[in-house]
């Protein structure tokens, strides 16, 4: 392999979100950690080797207690961490089996559109949930605006 090759493997983290839909309703998990605090979607990191598809069902089932069918892509999210990026595969699926059950990531409830404006949502949720909703959006990238953390959407 030539040097320039090698130059293009970046460290990145690759995680999953999904937007579990009932009706007009999402199903939003209040989430504890400090990071990225206040209600957003579940979701977590993909395992080594493991598929992205899989990912988001065995996510979904630890955090939210269903099992999802036919998870479908529709966006990716993406910002930089040191030495590389962290990337997250959007997904979302309206078929599902089971009871909703709470983690110790954070409870989760369902939540209508109309409420949304009602709860302390997580940074660049609308945002995030625009590039799953809108066909003609795909990507919502957190970039470094001299101090500031800046989206994105394309």
């Amino acid at each position: 392999m030539g040097k320039n090759a090698m130059n293009r493997t970046e460290n990145v983290e690759l995680t999953v979100l999904c937007l579990i839909r009932r009706e007009d309703q999402y199903l939003l998990q209040d989430r504890v950690k400090r990071d990225w605090s206040g209600f957003t979607l579940p979701g977590g990191h993909v395992e080594k080797g493991e598929s992205i598809v899989d990912a988001v069902v065995r996510e979904m089932k630890e955090e939210t207690g269903l099992t999802v069918f036919h998870p479908r892509l529709c966006g990716v999210k993406q910002f930089p961490i040191d030495g590389g990026r962290y990337i997250v595969f959007l997904f979302q699926a309206d078929q599902f089996t089971g009871e909703v059950v709470s983690s110790e990531e954070g409870e989760m409830h369902w939540i209508s559109k109309e409420e949304l404006s009602d709860v302390n949502l997580a940074e660049g949720f609308h945002e995030m949930l625009r590039v799953m909703l809108d066909d003609s959006l795909n990507e919502f990238q957190f970039v470094e605006d001299e101090d500031k953390w800046k989206i994105v959407l394309k």
